[in-house]
């Protein structure tokens, strides 16, 4: 049996999508760029936020200039990202499930440090163990240095991860464990291709963690 569940975050245990879109076209405004629909940050996140203003900003936009749009963005960010985000329906339960059948919890994502963190304990308190998010002494997803960080720090044998997105697929396989691939997210199902499994609901995610 599985003793521990790694979760990405965006699109996997939180709705971040608004807060994510309103801070980021703020920060394009302010420094004259046009903005992007939801869906279209929908594409842009998932690889860390200096890919996502990569993505965000004109192609021929200076080095200079996207460090100062990132810098920004991440304050920017950081005062507004639990405006609108919330957990998916049904993930509290899922988390409160795992915890009472003495599996450890962990996130692993692409977003900044501070920002996983800070959502981490807003959100979901003692049900999460470890929460890891980019910075310069963990190389971000799909590296799988953060599993093994957070594996080595549970003392756990045998982990799945879940995510939304090819990103979160190629970090269980770079990891050597299983991977649960979620519809609800940020991606869609073809994005998932190479999953282990891959759910519909919260209650299917129950369903295949029990059967590990």
């Amino acid at each position: 049996m599985i003793d521990a569940v790694i979760f990405d975050m965006d699109g996997t245990l939180l709705n971040t999508l608004d807060d994510l879109t309103d801070s980021v076209n703020y920060t394009l405004s302010q420094f004259g760029f046009p903005t992007h629909t939801k869906d279209d940050v929908r594409q842009f996140v998932g690889n860390g936020v200096n890919l996502l203003f990569e993505r965000a900003l004109p192609q021929n936009t200076d080095f200079k200039t996207k460090n100062q749009c990132v810098n920004f963005f991440k304050k920017t960010y950081s005062n507004n990202m639990c405006i609108n985000t919330a957990p998916y329906n049904g993930i509290l339960n899922v988390l409160k499930t795992i915890r009472r059948n003495y599996i450890s919890t962990a996130v692993l994502s692409n977003k900044f440090d501070d920002a996983v963190k800070n959502l981490s304990n807003r959100y979901f308190g003692d049900l999460i163990d470890i929460s890891i998010g980019q910075s310069e002494t963990v190389p971000q997803k799909p590296s799988a240095s953060g599993v093994s960080k957070i594996m080595r720090e549970l003392r756990a044998k045998k982990a799945v991860f879940v995510g939304d997105s090819d990103v979160d697929i190629k970090t269980a396989k770079n990891a050597c464990i299983k991977s649960i691939g979620v519809t609800w997210g940020f991606r869609d199902r073809d994005n998932l291709k190479g999953a282990d499994f891959i759910v519909d609901t919260p209650n299917e995610l129950l369903q295949i963690i029990r059967s590990l």
